[in-house]
């Protein structure tokens, strides 16, 4: 009898189930992969592709695919050259073609697109594509430029109300734009604006956010908010400033709220409280602890509430309290400045403690939080996935320990922040119990003096809870047992664990410190971490010559898989051109920071170089140029500045590198598109040279 030899692949699977495989497959160069098998692959491939971001120039739109007709979210915010008018570049590299003509182009190759997102310029390009997609339900813009002052209020909005009759979702979080552009659009559309159900206004280009007004005009134009999130000023000092009656008005007019958000504009820019404060802002809000309550109960439907203010908000555990009954489904939940929210007394929860069905809590300048109080928190909040503490100056290494070790089941990603006894040594001492469950974590690179580690090394401590109450709350012996330790006990060293689960590390650093201590400190085994976000902040201008050669960027070759950086310079200010005497300008600080990056093996990098502020200029530089062409192995780099041409050429001699662009995404990018650092010819130039190398793979 005749054996037969055929065997079964994956190909011999029903289109219907392969489809449904390949569908299932989030990651780009995998999909891409995927379509390479076979001609069934690719259309298969191509048919289930819902998203896409285009990465060509502009000027190349004519060669635009056809073939991914079921995209739904397209994404043209980061076309070539970056930051420039869309349509307007089209017509500029071809001025005999009518724009009109791109923008129908567009619409043939990605016939079903539901989701934008664009860099809006000017109007210019809204008012050819809008038509096109007039089935819009979501949209995003984004501009970093400067807004032209010569538009009417409203104008760069106008043209998707007026075309979108089914938009649902806008997002200006990225736009720079003026407060008083947003109510004036939404009123002259009413009936579209009654169908928004998100609206994202949160944006940092805003110096004092919206105005109580403002605030109050918006949410009654759009009474079906699921999802808001907008900046406005709570400091009493200001005309408009945000009060309980506009609060009042939020809960109101939009009752189906389901994620609120409101954040001061101080706040989104992640300014740093000096950590020996007291702690309380000069000025309270206007808030009270009443309106709170009234607010938490208007918005029963609330998951995610976040209130971050930067004026004092005091004894709010009662408001706490009617937040946990009143908003049930309450799973996320960010303050800043609330103070009093857990003040136990003998061991009795109260205020946030009791809000026990949250996941995610996030903690900032709260003045008056003791070791206590964070433990009361975990001990009511026995779900938390994810917690962030900032400037909370009480706080110290054996409260921090307790909160983990009572949350060591559920917590993996944990950020500690500015808080005055939490230097790096001590913050990676306090999560000790979760080392080997934590999957991502920020801390501050602060490190202690000698002595304050020897103090370190020799502290004790045992914190038992009363009787009764530990047979209330904890119920038996293995419990209590995970509350005593002692430090100094060789079981709870670092050097007996790895961090095994550890995927991503942020670290924050003042300038002219090092990260050559890290590894010490704790962090040297992280055998699966993948991405590292490193952030530097300071003024340079009044610091001498660093020590040491290096910033010590090749101690991070000893994390085998790490393959993404984001090198945050951009906060970092010194002198873009000649320093005084005895100062080091810009370009060597680069080369202090960037020195030793090509030991190791980046796939990804997000470079923002320092900037001068007294200039608008934030450039990479030679040194750092010549020492990013150093990184064997890197696919990706994008440059959150201006580079000149013959700079960017250097990076040609990265052999694997693929994909490149210079973004000046922060507020106000440089308008002077003449310079060579900017000219858009510049880009397509280098990136004429860069498609025209062989790569391997």
């Amino acid at each position: 009898m005749a054996v037969s030899t055929t065997t079964t692949t994956i190909n011999d699977l029903p289109d219907v189930l392969l489809s449904n495989i390949i569908a299932a497959v989030s990651d780009v160069r995998t999909r891409n992969a995927a379509s390479l098998v076979s001609t069934k692959w690719l259309l298969l491939e191509r048919s289930t592709r819902t998203a896409l971001t285009l990465r060509g120039n502009a000027r190349d739109l004519l060669m635009l695919p056809s073939c991914f007709r079921s995209v739904t979210h397209l994404d043209l915010s980061l076309l070539s050259p970056w930051g420039h008018p869309l349509l307007s570049c089209t017509a500029t590299a071809a001025t005999t073609t009518d724009p009109a003509l791109f923008a129908h182009l567009l619409r043939q190759s990605f016939p079903n697109v539901q989701s934008l997102v664009i860099y809006s310029r000017n109007p210019f390009a809204l008012q050819l594509l809008a038509p096109q997609w007039s089935s819009l339900s979501e949209i995003k813009l984004v501009r970093w430029h400067q807004r032209p002052p010569q538009l009417p209020p409203g104008a760069d909005i106008l043209p998707i109300l007026e075309n979108c009759r089914d938009i649902n979702s806008l997002d200006l979080s990225s736009f720079y734009c003026w407060t008083d552009d947003i109510p004036p659009a939404l009123k002259t559309h009413p009936q579209i604006a009654a169908k928004l159900t998100f609206l994202n206004l949160l944006n940092p280009s805003f110096p004092d956010g919206f105005k109580a007004q403002e605030v109050e005009e918006i949410s009654k134009a759009c009474p079906n908010l699921k999802k808001l999130l907008i900046a406005c000023m709570f400091d009493p000092r200001y005309i408009g400033f945000v009060g309980d009656e506009t609060l009042l008005s939020i809960s109101i007019n939009c009752p189906k709220l389901s994620l609120l958000h409101l954040a001061d504009p101080l706040a989104l820019l992640n300014a740093r409280t000096d950590p020996n404060t007291q702690g309380f802002t000069p000025d309270d809000a206007s808030i009270t602890v009443a309106t709170l309550i009234e607010m938490f109960s208007g918005l029963p439907l609330m998951e995610e509430l976040t209130l971050d203010v930067c004026n004092n908000i005091r004894d709010t555990a009662p408001a706490m309290e009617i937040l946990n009954s009143r908003c049930p489904k309450l799973r996320s939940l960010k303050l800043g400045n609330f103070h009093g929210i857990s003040m136990p007394v003998e061991s009795k929860l109260d205020g946030i403690a009791l809000c026990q069905r949250l996941e995610s809590l996030s903690i900032r300048n709260v003045a008056d939080l003791t070791d206590m109080g964070l433990i009361a928190i975990a001990r009511g909040c026995s779900k938390l996935v994810k917690f962030e503490i900032q400037g909370c100056k009480n706080i110290t290494v054996r409260g921090m320990r307790t909160f983990v070790c009572l949350l060591n089941r559920t917590l993996i990603d944990v950020k500690i922040s500015c808080c005055k006894n939490l230097g790096a040594a001590s913050s990676l001492k306090a999560l000790e119990p979760i080392q080997d469950r934590i999957r991502r974590l920020h801390i501050d690179c602060i490190w202690e003096s000698f002595e304050e580690s020897e103090n370190l090394d020799e502290l004790e401590y045992s914190f038992v809870l009363d009787e009764q109450e530990e047979s209330d709350d904890l119920g038996n012996e293995r419990k209590k047992r995970k509350l005593d330790f002692d430090l100094n006990d060789s079981s709870n060293r670092f050097q007996e664990k790895t961090w095994e689960k550890l995927e991503r590390l942020s670290l924050w650093f003042s300038v002219g410190e090092f990260l050559t201590p890290l590894l010490s400190a704790g962090l040297e085994d992280c055998p699966n971490l993948e991405e590292i976000c490193i952030r530097v902040e300071g003024d340079c201008r009044h610091l001498s010559k660093p020590k040491q050669r290096e910033f010590g960027l090749r101690s991070l070759a000893l994390y085998p898989k790490l393959s993404k950086m984001q090198l945050d310079c951009g906060d970092t200010i010194g002198y873009a051109h000649t320093a005084p005497s005895g100062q080091m300008d810009l370009s060597l600080w680069e080369r202090f920071y960037l020195f030793g990056i090509g030991a190791l093996n980046l796939d990804e990098l997000d470079y923002w170089p320092p900037q001068d502020r007294d200039v608008n200029q934030r450039s990479l530089s030679l040194p750092a140029a010549g020492l990013l062409q150093e990184c064997p192995m890197l696919r990706k780099l994008f440059i959150h500045g201006t580079a000149h041409e013959h700079f960017l050429m250097f990076l040609l001699r990265i052999p694997n590198l693929r994909d490149v662009q210079l973004q000046e995404d922060y507020y106000p990018a440089p308008e002077n598109d003449m310079s060579t650092e900017m000219r858009a010819n510049s880009c397509s130039r280098f990136e004429d040279a860069l498609n025209r190398r062989q790569i391997d793979d």
